[in-house]
């Protein structure tokens, strides 16, 4: 028995988009819906990723200020009045 993969429910939406952008993307593909979605479904894949990117970041970062306060403690505790 094959697996049949449901394709995500469609909706319509209105954009406002450049009119001469507009004819002149469709010299290049008969479907523009298909085409905008596709760009758009790479946009948010790069978004998610340089999201995903920057978090790594921000933990590495943590992860060496971490270490480093370990090893050397904090100049604050110099002076701590607790």
């Amino acid at each position: 028995m094959p697996i049949i993969a449901e394709q995500p429910r469609k909706r319509a939406v209105n954009l406002t988009l450049n009119e001469v952008l507009v004819a002149q993307a469709k010299t290049y593909t008969k479907n523009l819906s298909a085409t905008m979605e596709t760009l758009l479904a790479e946009f948010v894949m790069a978004q998610q990723k340089a999201q995903l990117n920057r978090q790594q970041a921000a933990d590495e970062c943590v992860a060496d200020w971490n270490a480093l306060n370990a090893s050397m403690g904090s100049f604050a505790d110099e002076h701590s009045t607790l």
